[in-house]
């Protein structure tokens, strides 16, 4: 009996959470289904479908807020699994803190302008020379952009000291890759984190910072 009381606990607190961020769970069941229908494409028609869904340079001079809004209902790769663990984890963290409206104002935030400006970037790149032509026609999809600035935004949530421990682990997982790699998605990455931070006015008045020595009742009051 404890058991089954135990499980129903657990079933009713899971249920409150997912209750508590609408949209993280909103979006999660969009990636689902879309994710499903990619894996019914053939791969020539699946790149041909989400290349006229990708924010790259040729698709956003014809299509900006199409594209903008539709790459962010797809997951490249598809794989839908990591993402359930990234949203409940980052995602539906901050729209418990924040509330849906700050959280989403973040997410898309970090989306657009991290798109726009690494876009531009790379746009300037190909002018220049210092980029193939065929760039301008790079699949670009997905939701990492939003899911880095609101990584970054947590930083917030974190008393000090750790939350400069926090901080430059974010800083780590995605200035590395910048520094190895240089490729446009990875500075979209640190543009997006840097879109984050610059979020703070949104934060204030959403509570008091976590601190690991504090209980929940502590941190409630």
């Amino acid at each position: 009996m404890n058991r089954v009381s135990g499980f129903r606990r657990g079933l009713r607190a899971v249920a409150a959470y997912v209750r508590g961020a609408p949209g993280t769970y909103v979006w999660l069941l969009i990636l689902f289904v879309t994710t499903v229908a990619l894996h019914h494409m053939s791969p020539a028609f699946e790149h041909d479908f989400l290349r006229q869904r990708s924010t790259n340079i040729h698709e956003l001079s014809r299509h900006p807020l199409r594209v903008l809004v539709t790459s962010a209902m797809w997951i490249d790769g598809g794989h839908w699994l990591p993402y359930v663990v990234l949203f409940t984890v980052f995602h539906a963290q901050a729209e418990h803190w924040l509330g849906t409206a700050r959280w989403l104002a973040v997410c898309v935030a970090a989306h657009v302008l991290a798109t726009l400006i690494s876009e531009g970037t790379l746009l300037l790149a190909v002018r220049a020379g210092h980029a193939p032509r065929s760039a301008v026609d790079t699949l670009d999809i997905g939701v990492s952009y939003a899911l880095a600035g609101v990584v970054a935004v947590l930083v917030y949530r974190i008393a000090a000291p750790w939350r400069y421990a926090y901080l430059a682990a974010v800083f780590a997982v995605y200035g590395v890759p910048l520094a190895a790699g240089r490729t446009f998605t990875d500075f979209g990455h640190l543009v997006a984190v840097l879109i984050g931070l610059g979020c703070y006015p949104l934060v204030r008045g959403c509570g008091k910072a976590w601190n690991p020595k504090e209980t929940p009742a502590a941190l409630r009051g």
